[in-house]
């Protein structure tokens, strides 16, 4: 497993841009629930299931949810297949499951596979 590795430098700067785009979405919704009314917001702990394989994977996708506003990782289970999130307005469960493994959690595990 090369760091240098051509294709893992390109999945890594992918994955450092779809970070920086989800931080700028995730902060302006931040910031309009911070001036909307507290009654409107909707917040949950959601169990995201895992498929990463590395304990650097899983420890990359829960930091970078903790660092993305509105998101905090708070656990992950002991069988490495579960980590739970709380996050500060629950669209629904399905749907903050699927945008974690979507966005963040596809391109680390390709990123393992290199």
């Amino acid at each position: 497993m090369a760091l240098l590795n051509p294709l893992r430098l390109l999945l890594l700067g992918q994955l450092f841009i779809v970070f920086i785009l989800a931080l700028i979405q995730s902060a302006s919704r931040v910031a309009i629930a911070a001036v909307s009314p507290l009654e409107s917001l909707k917040p949950a702990v959601v169990a995201v299931p895992l498929d990463l394989r590395t304990d650097l994977g899983i420890a990359t996708l829960a930091n970078m949810v903790s660092l993305t506003p509105g998101t905090t990782s708070l656990h992950v289970s002991e069988d490495r297949k579960t980590l739970y999130v709380h996050v500060l307005d629950n669209p629904g469960t399905d749907a903050v499951a699927q945008d974690i493994k979507g966005t963040f959690e596809g391109l680390i595990r390709r990123i393992e596979d290199v």
